[in-house]
């Protein structure tokens, strides 16, 4: 049968000679793998340059729950703000909007394993995209912000248990502790911003005032973190240009 879905495209896999297999985070059926014929032709009905990570796509899919795979019929650009907004000119803000949606997919794409379809969380990252397409002001907190709210969503938000009593983080159990053990990792004073950055992410409380160095390690750690409790969010490598564009 045939269904209607807008989706972020996450990853593509040349197929064949002419074709793609695009991974495609749906809103109606979750994260799919769907064959799209003759992209990569200059004649092609479907153009691959739709097929760019993180694109937000209106889509008519092929859908059968028999098929390891199915196809793409037809796709269009998302009437919406969510798609980078075009532009001749490339700006300090351009660069770091794109290093942040680079960011945002790898997270997607490693964090998603086929899960069954989760609207909220869909509509979490739409909200991500407004933000980083059209924020004027800093854009510095929100890769830390949209992790947690990630983690949130996946059912692995850290318990927000701090206190003074409780003032270490420890990464291996995903909640505050009263002593520093080898497996916490973070420091007291990185942990006390990660307690805030989970207010602002749940409660949307202002961001803590931190410096560049740490907001790098606190990211650092959530990616550790997110490792430890999904095995296939090893081998991050986008946070790295992340890093330099927002120093």
């Amino acid at each position: 049968m045939l269904c209607s879905t807008p989706g972020f495209v996450l990853h593509t896999t040349p197929y064949g000679e002419t074709s793609v297999i695009a991974r495609v985070f749906t809103r109606q059926l979750g994260v799919k793998p769907y064959i799209v014929k003759g992209v990569r032709t200059t004649n092609g009905r479907l153009k691959q340059n739709l097929l760019q990570p993180l694109s937000h796509l209106d889509m008519v899919v092929y859908e059968s729950p028999h098929a390891n795979i199915n196809h793409i019929k037809e796709m269009t650009p998302a009437d919406n703000n969510l798609n980078p907004p075009s532009s001749t000119t490339h700006t300090e803000l351009d660069e770091i909007r794109k290093a942040i949606r680079f960011f945002v997919c790898e997270a997607l794409y490693k964090g998603l394993r086929d899960e069954e379809p989760s609207p909220a969380l869909f509509d979490f990252v739409s909200q991500t995209l407004d933000e980083i397409n059209h924020r004027t002001q800093s854009l510095a907190h929100h890769p830390i912000v949209f992790l947690i709210g990630l983690a949130n969503h996946l059912g692995i938000l850290p318990l927000n248990n701090y206190s003074q009593t409780e003032p270490y983080f420890n990464i291996t159990e995903g909640r505050f502790e009263s002593y520093n053990t080898p497996a916490t990792l973070m420091s007291q004073r990185l942990s006390l911003l990660l307690h805030h950055y989970i207010d602002t992410a749940l409660c949307g409380h202002q961001p803590p005032v931190t410096s560049a160095d740490e907001r790098k390690a606190i990211l650092d750690y959530l990616i550790s973190y997110l490792h430890h409790h999904i095995a296939s969010f090893g081998n991050f490598k986008s946070h790295e240009v992340l890093h330099a564009v927002l120093r």
